[in-house]
């Protein structure tokens, strides 16, 4: 058994950002300082597993949504310890795993986080762990949320805020440990798309502003923006698509028929496993907590999501599969089965 101990640091302020605020149910950043941090242990990893890992080219990344779930007990934990207490502690735990290479950030979707807050990350993974950073709503939703008071949000793919509250501070940060930048954007609203070239234009505009070697991938959920204008945003800017499991979103297949081949052809392939059609997060969650185990195999997107990452093994291409506890029941359980079929057929 691997053993795992974490030394909690303070975090450093965030960036206050009109109208955005911090999701109360992630706590991702928690870190209190404390002379002796409490242990989180790793599970023991099976011969069979890591097998399975060593199979797979070391650029192939596979990770999960957040880490703080007490259960993935014995997957990825040694037992089940307190949620909290992973948020704050268990990403060292995480990263011992041999399939699990990266993770989402998903808590600077609700506020950005600082070069300090992303350094404590780093501090706490291998040199080869990589991190996918989910870029703020505040830069990719064009309405202030209700609870904000509505309206327009002015931030939107706004370039001087996404230097100051994101660039800046996780190039800072993470340093080599920053693996993908997400945009995702939200469903959007019928005036965005009757006006599709507008919005092509104003993405490649903003994509156009950030860093040429700033590693970026836009997430997509309605089906009228696959579109080539879009696509033609995305490559013009060497942005990368990121295919996505989403109610709102066509299935993987659907998606790689309308993608231009030389959009996904270049660079890593990005892949976020969400959320199954006909369902909501709220009663997924429902359904499927505390995500101890694959509790319902989504029979017609895992073949597709299959075929993309055994097409990228073979091309030698890297690749950032990112999965979701609502997807079908327990994240790490589905990215374990992933890999063993994808590796299955070398």
């Amino acid at each position: 058994m691997r053993r795992t101990r974490l030394h909690g640091v303070c975090c450093g302020t965030e960036i206050p950002v009109p109208g955005m605020s911090v999701d109360p149910g992630h706590d991702q950043l928690g870190l209190f300082a404390v002379a002796d941090a409490p242990v989180v242990d790793a599970a023991p990893v099976s011969p069979a597993l890591a097998a399975v890992a060593a199979a797979l080219p070391a650029g192939f990344r596979l990770g999960t949504s957040s880490w703080a779930f007490p259960g993935w007990a014995g997957q990825v934990w040694s037992r089940e310890y307190p949620e909290r207490l992973l948020a704050r502690h268990g990403l060292a735990a995480y990263a011992a795993h041999p399939l699990l290479r990266t993770v989402s950030i998903d808590r600077s979707y609700y506020a950005p986080l600082t070069a300090s807050q992303y350094a404590q990350y780093a501090a706490q993974v291998p040199d080869s762990f990589r991190f996918v950073v989910k870029a703020p709503a505040a830069l990719t939703a064009p309405q202030r949320p209700s609870s904000a008071g509505g309206g327009s949000n002015p931030g939107f793919l706004d370039s001087e805020l996404a230097h100051r509250a994101l660039v800046t501070p996780a190039q800072a940060g993470l340093a080599s440990h920053l693996g993908l930048v997400l945009l995702q954007f939200p469903p959007l609203a019928a005036p965005w798309i009757e006006d599709i070239a507008g919005f092509a234009a104003r993405l490649e505009r903003f994509l156009a502003s950030l860093p040429p070697a700033f590693p970026r991938a836009v997430e997509l959920r309605n089906p009228e923006l696959l579109h080539p204008a879009v696509f033609a945003a995305l490559g013009n800017t060497g942005t990368l698509y990121c295919y996505t499991v989403h109610p709102r979103a066509p299935s993987i297949d659907e998606q790689h028929a309308r993608v231009p081949a030389e959009l996904t052809a270049r660079g890593p392939l990005v892949v976020r496993w969400n959320l199954r059609p006909g369902e909501r997060y709220a009663s997924a969650k429902a359904r499927f907590a505390p995500f101890t185990h694959l509790q319902a195999e989504d029979r017609h997107n895992r073949p597709a999501i299959v075929s993309l990452c055994r097409r990228a093994v073979a091309a030698a291409r890297p690749a950032y599969i990112i999965a979701n506890n609502k997807a079908e029941g327990c994240a790490p359980a589905t990215l374990f089965r992933l890999a063993e079929e994808i590796v299955a057929a070398r």
